[in-house]
């Protein structure tokens, strides 16, 4: 990067990825990837994921992204759900196989998998 211009061209790319406008029919999947959730195996997690949206071709309406710390670690691997017009999808102590799971039904298939989400944890 050599200018600000160029910043802003970045920018203006990246800012249609994050925000999803009503009615978008895009995804975007956030995998908790701060200190803990590195050591309760988030990698896997997140390479699964990755994986499976590459394999699946559907990468121009689904991004698979990381972040740091989303203030559950004791429910990592921490996974996130956002859909334009949806409420966000917390799921916990995921897996490889639980996130391969959660791909097929829910980010294919449109089916929450409740049994896996934080408000399951907490019941």
């Amino acid at each position: 990067m050599k200018s600000l211009a160029e910043l802003a061209e970045i920018k203006a790319r990246t800012i249609d990825s994050v925000i999803m406008p009503s009615g978008s029919g895009r995804m975007r999947v956030v995998v908790g990837m701060a200190t803990c959730g590195i050591a309760a195996g988030a990698s896997p997690v997140l390479d699964e994921l990755v994986k499976d949206v590459k394999e699946a071709g559907i990468s121009d309406r689904v991004m698979v992204s990381q972040t740091g710390c989303i203030g559950v670690c004791q429910y990592e691997p921490v996974v996130e759900v956002h859909e334009a017009d949806k409420e966000k999808v917390t799921y916990v102590k995921m897996t490889a196989e639980k996130a391969r799971e959660v791909f097929e039904k829910h980010i294919q298939g449109g089916e929450v998998i409740y049994d896996y989400t934080i408000n399951a944890a907490n019941a």
